[in-house]
C-alpha cells in the first residue's frame, strides 16, 4: 500500500530529511531571521535523539517513501505524577495534512509513554494554531493551562 504512514524511531541517516522539518516547526513559531535559533542548538537537539543519557526522543514519519512528519518528546519526572511525557515537537509537511500523519506521530508518543509506564502525554500548542488543535482536540484534552514565560537570556 503506498498511502500507508510509517512512524518509526529517527535514525541518524535521517538527518537531511528532518533538517527541512525542524526549520519548518521553528519557522512556524516565529524562530527566523534574528529570532533563528542558532545552528549549535539544532545540533545538540539532534544529537541527543542518539543519547541514550538525555530523556529527549524522536520519531519520524514517512508517507509515500518519503519523510514527512516529525515528533520530539520528553520523559521527565514530576510532583504531581511520578513519570510524565512532554510532547515537545510536531510538524508535518503541508502536503500531507489532513491524511493523518500527525495523528499517527501523536498515537506513536502514547504507544511509547504507555510502553515506558507513564501515565499521560501533554503537550503545548499556540492559540493561533487553529488546524493543529482541530486534531488535537479530537486526540487528547484541552486542559486549559495558561502558560506564563519568563526568558533568562
Amino acid at each position: 500500500m503506498t498511502n500507508a504512514i510509517l512512524v518509526r524511531p529517527i535514525a541518524k541517516t535521517d538527518y537531511e530529511a528532518w533538517l527541512p522539518l525542524w526549520d519548518g516547526y521553528n519557522a512556524f513559531y516565529g524562530r527566523h531571521g534574528t529570532t533563528a535559533l542558532d545552528f549549535n542548538t539544532t545540533l545538540t537537539t539532534w544529537s541527543r535523539f542518539f543519547d541514550p543519557g538525555e530523556p529527549v526522543n524522536a520519531f519520524v514519519a514517512e508517507y509515500e517513501g518519503q519523510v514527512v512528519g516529525l515528533v520530539h518528546y520528553l520523559f521527565h519526572r514530576s510532583t504531581s505524577r511520578l513519570k510524565d511525557c512532554y510532547l515537545q515537537d510536531l510538524f508535518t509537511k503541508e502536503s500531507v495534512r489532513g491524511k493523518g500523519v500527525g495523528r499517527s506521530l501523536i498515537e506513536a508518543v502514547y504507544a511509547a509513554a504507555r510502553e515506558g509506564g507513564y501515565s499521560r502525554v501533554y503537550w503545548l500548542t499556540h492559540e493561533t494554531n487553529a488546524a493543529g488543535r482541530m486534531l488535537y482536540d479530537k486526540v487528547a484534552t484541552n486542559s486549559g493551562f495558561i502558560v506564563y514565560i519568563h526568558s533568562l537570556v
